[in-house]
């Protein structure tokens, strides 16, 4: 992973749950007593990981599917994602190499609404998100991915989602740690049996809680792995 930096410096204490306008979905983990999960840090800034860097094609022609266990594979281009009902989100953010970012504000399209879009076959149980970087994918729980705080954004903090961090359209799974969170996502697959993703099968948690330190499927360090980025 390699560790860069933006200029969206938090000054003060973080913005709380209740300082957000009515019309706000609240993550539900923005109302603990202490917001930073074990082992966590806070950081005031904007740290960008990846595994590859940003994706070597045209993100102007941005597609998106939805394909597997669905009634109704789709193919959405930018014009069809904007013409869907948009959400906006309150959720901390917390990466697996030890920092986390409290009180971002995300815009974009609810993922249930994109799949009721879709119709949600019964024997799907898990969600396979696939990216344009090298074919870069993660692993979660359909239940996990139908959260009411999770959704796909195009927006983070009332600006555009830069490419750095994943734009034009990146996952957000809030109640998962952040590499769940696809960057520069191109598909959703829904399977019946989990299938480990990139870092997953690189030695990364299937599931990746925050709170119950899901970092490693051992206690091994995987490969590449490192907490030393100075948030």
């Amino acid at each position: 992973m390699s560790v860069l930096e933006d200029s969206k410096y938090q000054s003060g204490d973080p913005v709380r749950p209740e300082d957000c306008p009515s019309n706000f979905i609240i993550s539900p983990d923005t109302r603990r007593e202490d917001r930073i999960p074990p082992g966590q840090s806070r950081t005031r800034k904007w740290p960008v990981l990846d595994a590859f860097g940003p994706p070597l094609v045209d993100l102007a022609d941005w597609q998106l599917r939805v394909f597997g266990l669905v009634e109704r594979p789709l193919t959405l281009t930018r014009a069809d994602f904007n013409a869907l009902p948009r959400v906006k989100v309150f959720s901390d953010f917390h990466c697996v190499t030890k920092w986390s970012r409290l009180g971002n504000v995300w815009e974009g399209v609810a993922t249930r609404a994109l799949l009721d879009r879709a119709g949600v076959k019964p024997e799907a149980r898990f969600v396979v998100c696939h990216g344009y970087d090298n074919g870069w994918t993660t692993n979660l729980p359909l239940n996990d991915f139908l959260q009411p705080d999770c959704l796909l954004a195009d927006l983070h903090d009332n600006e555009p989602i830069s490419v750095e961090h994943g734009g034009p359209v990146r996952g957000l799974v809030p109640q998962l740690y952040a590499w769940k969170s696809a960057k520069w996502i191109s598909a959703i697959e829904l399977i019946d049996e989990d299938r480990a993703g990139y870092w997953e099968e690189g030695g990364y948690h299937m599931h990746g809680d925050p709170w119950t330190e899901e970092r490693f499927r051992s206690d091994q360090v995987p490969p590449g792995y490192s907490d030393d980025g100075n948030p």
